[in-house]
């Protein structure tokens, strides 16, 4: 039985039970008892019998649940004519049925959006003209008309001049990103500005929407561990109640002792407050951009001890910067530049990349590159503006020109050297870095503050780099030089310490991100491979995301614990005052589904959990150069 027709039933349910009890009431105080609990009976009896057939599924599926209790306390008032109390008690557990699926449905609201928005065609131009096509049929090149309002169907590279596109349903951002032509649109945008063209660099089934869809469809099937740790409480909570009720019963030899003592155990806030709580928790953290699979990572997160941090696109920002120009022979700095990035155009290098950004946001115009070759792994030639160009390594470009590299023994470990020449001549050098995250000292402080105890940092790069990035940021330890079994390696060897979490963003972070208990892959550049890998999916470009992350996980699982432990507690005060005679059963049982309500609506809690010092605002602000300009990570060497 799907969702919707269980949720239809129990709607349902409650209100047969509620009729019942209410028109039931109005005889009894109208002088007609006798048909007044002929209708709390007809009330309770539905609801008893979809119980049972609850029941009895999930003892099929070997599976002892706390319901049991409802159906005893509601058979006993029944069998020995407390048919009030009977049809408070059904009342109140369909009511709390409802409550839970109306909280659960509330928490997976933004999840559901985002399901809905899915795009099943897209407007493809053909032969001078424009068609329709289901989304499977558009590849790689296509060029795609976005009308006004559409949801970019499949990630792809804005063909026209500019775009506008509302990034709010992948990240919150609340204005419109404006796009040049040449830069990363995200599949699941919205144009929010005129209508555009896109050329389709991905196919639908592994552009970036698509993959979250997935992800949120694996995290909807979820079932929190705590939950299924409710289950195995159960069988001892039901002998608990049956020897409390028994007792009651035969000490006493009032069997009314005895169904109030069932009734005041019904149900248990066990079932009802973790699985809100933890879905509750689910929904607040993709406010943050942070997309957890289901309620067993979340649970995870929360206990995290150990962090494992990969440096190029997780503790850096993967994207090469222009830290200095070294000019020559009277050519000036921005003269370098656009040469350098006019050329660059042609490259689909990381490096080369990143100097026509910098290029740009320079305002520099740049030509159109002529007779362009190049030398993978070493460099590019060709002509801007009649001129020849050579733009690469600094042994490539020194080779070509007639002369010997230079020493630069002022660069620092893990900076990148772009020679430019121009008409035969050295023109100059662009000096490029990885710089590290900003904020990332904060993120850790505010991480050791939540109780995470060690740090480490685990890359393939050369220590000497390593030691130069994190150089201040009070790691535990920095494991350079690693290949992708040593990072898990590196991970398994953690587990000693407590649960692990990895974060990470390429395919060779993948491995170690499926063994850590936690595995984090920054969605928003990060490899597919990483992100299937993962629990957890940083959905906008700021590693300081996990910080709110961990502190929901936390106070959701705070919020749980705090309901489940309230609830029992008054539940057991209530068993003890019913098996004393103090609690009639129609007392026990409003006393009890008040106990329920109140701890459903505890964990409704975790929906309004604010993580210090962050907004939703701020970190879909934060998110914008993930979306506006995705770029492949940087690598060592020129273009």
């Amino acid at each position: 039985m799907d969702r919707e027709r269980t949720d239809r039933l129990k709607t349902l349910l409650l209100a047969i039970a509620l009729a019942g009890l209410l028109l039931g009431l109005a005889l009894h105080f109208g002088g007609r008892p006798d048909l007044a609990r002929s209708l709390w009976f007809a009330g309770v009896v539905p609801v008893l019998a979809a119980l049972v057939i609850e029941i009895l599924r999930g003892l099929a599926r070997g599976e002892v649940g706390l319901d049991i209790v409802a159906a005893l306390s509601m058979s006993a008032a029944l069998t020995f004519g407390e048919t009030l109390a009977a049809a408070v008690v059904a009342v109140m557990y369909s009511g709390g049925t409802f409550l839970e699926s109306f909280a659960e449905g509330r928490a997976r609201r933004e999840m559901r959006d985002l399901l809905s928005r899915v795009p099943r065609t897209a407007t493809r131009h053909r032969n001078g003209g424009l068609e329709e096509v289901p989304l499977d049929e558009v590849a790689p090149g296509d060029r795609l008309l976005i009308r006004q309002g559409d949801v970019v169907p499949v990630d792809g590279r804005i063909a026209s001049a500019t775009a506008h596109l509302d990034t709010s349903a992948l990240t919150g951002e609340s204005l419109p990103v404006r796009l040049e032509r040449g830069a990363d649109a995200m599949s699941g945008s919205t144009n929010a500005g005129e209508a555009f063209d896109l050329e389709a660099t991905h196919e639908a089934r592994d552009s970036t929407y698509a993959g979250i869809v997935r992800l949120v469809e694996e995290a909807q099937r979820s079932r929190a561990p705590m939950a299924r740790l409710a289950d195995r409480w159960s069988l001892g909570f039901l002998a608990v109640t049956l020897v409390v009720a028994g007792a009651a019963g035969w000490l006493t030899g009032d069997p009314i002792r005895a169904v109030a003592v069932m009734v005041v155990a019904t149900p248990c806030p066990l079932i009802l407050a973790v699985p809100v709580a933890l879905v509750a928790g689910l929904s607040r953290a993709a406010h943050f951009g942070v997309l957890v699979k289901g309620a067993r990572p979340l649970e995870a997160m929360a206990r995290t001890r150990t962090l494992i941090l990969d440096k190029t696109g997780t503790l850096t920002d993967g994207r090469p910067q222009i830290v200095s120009i070294d000019c020559h022979d009277g050519m000036g700095g921005d003269d370098i530049l656009r040469f350098a990035a006019a050329l660059d155009q042609a490259s689909k290098h990381p490096v080369a990349q990143a100097i026509v950004a910098a290029a740009k946001d320079r305002g520099l115009t740049l030509p159109v590159p002529e007779d362009v070759a190049e030398i993978a792994g070493e460099g590019v030639i060709g002509f801007i503006d009649g001129r020849q160009v050579i733009v690469g390594g600094d042994g490539f470009v020194a080779g070509r020109v007639g002369r010997a590299p230079a020493d630069h023994p002022d660069i620092a470990a893990g900076s990148v050297m772009v020679a430019v020449a121009v008409d035969g001549r050295m023109a100059g050098h662009l000096v490029m870095s990885d710089p590290l995250r900003e904020g990332t000292k904060e993120m850790l402080e505010g991480l050791r503050r939540q109780g995470v105890g060690r740090i480490l940092l685990a890359t393939g790069d050369r220590a000497e780099v390593a030691h130069r990035v994190t150089d201040g940021l009070g790691l535990d330890g920095i494991r350079a030089g690693l290949t992708p079994d040593q990072k898990v390696l590196l991970v398994l060897s953690e587990h000693k310490n407590g649960p692990v979490m990895m974060v990470g963003d390429g395919v060779n972070d993948a491995p170690a991100l499926a063994a850590a208990d936690v595995g984090v892959a920054m969605g928003a550049r990060g490899a597919a491979a990483s992100a299937e890998a993962a629990d957890v999916v940083l959905l906008v470009d700021r590693v300081d995301r996990i910080a709110p992350g961990i502190e929901i996980a936390r106070r959701a699982r705070g919020i749980a614990i705090e309901s489940v432990v309230a609830g029992i507690g008054l539940s057991f005060l209530g068993m003890l005052a019913a098996a004393f005679g103090y609690l009639a059963p129609v007392e026990g049982a409003l006393l009890q589904e008040g106990i329920d309500v109140a701890v459903i609506l505890n964990a409704l809690r975790a929906l309004r959990i604010a993580p210090q010092g962050v907004s939703v605002d701020r970190a879909a602000t934060d998110a914008t150069p993930a979306v506006a300009g995705q770029t492949p990570q940087a690598g060592e060497g020129a273009p």
